[in-house]
């Protein structure tokens, strides 16, 4: 095998009429079709002069020009770098220097803007619309298909996903062709994906959920994506009868019993829903079976690994927790202090190791060693425990990273933003309890002696420099932030106070 990914996932379709993407209007686009569409995509990377080992950072809305274009990198070693569609002009700033891209593809809508930010990193500024359009499609249109797939390794880096870091620093997590591959064979046998499936695919295409667990197992079982852009309860509503399967964030589920027409008329055709990213309330999924028949298998996994654990496809689904490790997965609780293994069943800090885990963060040595064990276990950051009979359980994290939406937040990235402001002495940024996203991001704000506090205007300045993702949901002021003997702020405090903010109901 001279390409574990290219040659796995997407060679043998060569040739096929097989659907690949339905689209919401019922037209449909075969693997073969698709392949040759990628196959000039790679020859467009070709002709930008990017090479095995160069990064391309995307910014685009969801398309399948975007899934040709990730093909498209695999095919030429070319590491393929997903940005979250609502970052900031600020973050692209920081992740296309980081990475050293060669090349980024945005919007078109966005191209005056962040053609400076791509001159500064000498990189090549390309535009692709959602609708297929822009200059990326105008060169890959004009280019001879590539014939042969590049000589890659399965320790070669396919991809780049960029994650919280400790100081706000985002980290870049590599991933390589094995650590792709292993997951995606393991999840398309556990949870029995065959070539007679359709996936309702309303996720997000820069995120490890929607493209990596989603495409990947379509691609490696030859099954099929009814392709939505985004989220549409009308729209999904719509789908579901054709659909045999569904991955989704809490969210998506809680949306679906919003609206009185969802129940078992509309979900005879299906077999399996998944729910990841973020934790599932029980009663959601109490809730989601008595309306449905169907109950909601949870997987839990992380930027750096893929998926770790998953509940069962044939057996147990069991409410508040995320099932057991994969087939190849070793996942152990220590004691966070001293790294030593807790009792069974005691709390402790989840570790995991096996080939899905990543190579290490993109140039931080340091920072890789340490949360990645020499015997290599990665450091997950998650507590937890394993009960009696093998089922885990995430009580919370060891550090403050908040999940909202399936996303990732760290606080100290949006205290950094709003402790710019003039009137803001400090703030505390923690997440809180909320039926919808898992988590809410909430900051508590101390205003400077003399000021006046104007939440309007700060709200106005995050929003120009962070994503929305990780803009606070509430802005709370307070006289002071609670604060342990050392002067440290506790957060466990503020979050025990705002518990339930976003939950309670009058």
């Amino acid at each position: 095998m001279t390409n574990p990914l290219f040659d796995t996932l997407l060679a043998p379709h060569r040739g096929s009429d097989a659907p690949f993407v339905i689209h919401p209007d019922g037209t449909v686009q075969s693997y073969d079709t698709f392949l040759i569409r990628a196959a000039r995509a790679a020859g467009a990377l070709v002709q930008c002069g990017l090479q095995k080992g160069d990064r391309l950072a995307l910014q685009a809305e969801k398309s399948v020009e975007v899934l040709e274009i990730y093909s498209a990198c695999l095919m030429t070693g070319v590491i393929f770098l997903p940005l979250n569609t609502g970052y900031t002009a600020e973050e692209i700033d920081y992740f296309l220097g980081d990475a050293e891209a060669g090349v980024f593809i945005c919007d078109p809508s966005r191209e005056a803007e962040l053609v400076p930010i791509a001159a500064r990193h000498n990189t090549r500024l390309l535009t692709l619309s959602q609708g297929g359009s822009g200059s990326f499609s105008d060169i890959a249109r004009a280019c001879t298909p590539l014939e042969a797939a590049v000589a890659c390794g399965p320790d070669d880096i396919a991809a780049l996903l960029y994650t919280s870091g400790t100081t706000g620093r985002s980290k870049g997590a590599m991933l390589t062709h094995a650590n792709l591959l292993s997951n995606a064979e393991v999840l398309v046998d556990l949870w029995q994906i065959t070539r007679n499936d359709r996936l309702l695919h309303a996720l997000p295409v820069f995120h490890a959920h929607g493209l990596f667990v989603a495409v990947n197992t379509t691609w490696l079982s030859g099954s099929s994506m009814i392709f939505h852009p985004t989220f549409n309860v009308d729209k999904v509503l719509a789908a579901l009868p054709q659909a045999t399967t569904m991955m989704g964030v809490p969210t998506f589920y809680t949306r679906l019993l919003d609206d009185a027409r969802f129940g078992h008329d509309v979900v005879g055709n299906m077999r399996l829903f998944i729910s990841g990213s973020a934790p599932l309330l029980a009663e959601t999924h109490t809730q989601f079976e008595e309306r449905s028949g169907h109950r909601i298998l949870e997987r839990y996994g992380m930027t750096e690994t893929g998926m770790n654990t998953s509940n069962p496809y044939v057996g147990e689904r069991r409410a508040g927790t995320v099932g057991h490790p994969l087939p190849g997965v070793t996942l152990r609780i220590s004691d966070p202090d001293t790294g030593e293994a807790v009792a069974q069943g005691d709390i402790g800090m989840i570790e995991v190791s096996g080939p899905n885990v990543f190579q290490g963060y993109w140039r931080m040595p340091e920072k890789t060693a340490e949360e990645l064990r020499t015997d290599g276990f990665l450091i997950t950051g998650d507590m937890g425990r394993i009960d009696e009979e093998g089922y885990v359980h995430i009580v919370g994290r060891s550090k403050d990273l908040i999940i909202s939406g399936g996303y990732n937040v760290y606080p100290k990235e949006v205290e950094m933003v709003i402790d710019d402001v003039d009137w803001v002495r400090e703030s505390a940024v923690i997440g809180a309890p909320h039926p919808d996203f898992g988590e809410g991001v909430v900051a508590v704000v101390v205003v400077t002696a003399g000021a006046a506090a104007d939440i309007e205007a700060l709200t106005q300045v995050v929003a120009t420099r962070l994503a929305k993702f990780k803009q606070p949901k509430k802005i709370i002021i307070t006289e002071a932030l609670p604060r342990n003997t050392m002067g440290k702020v506790q957060k466990n405090v503020l979050r025990d106070l705002h518990n339930d903010l976003f939950t309670h109901k009058a």
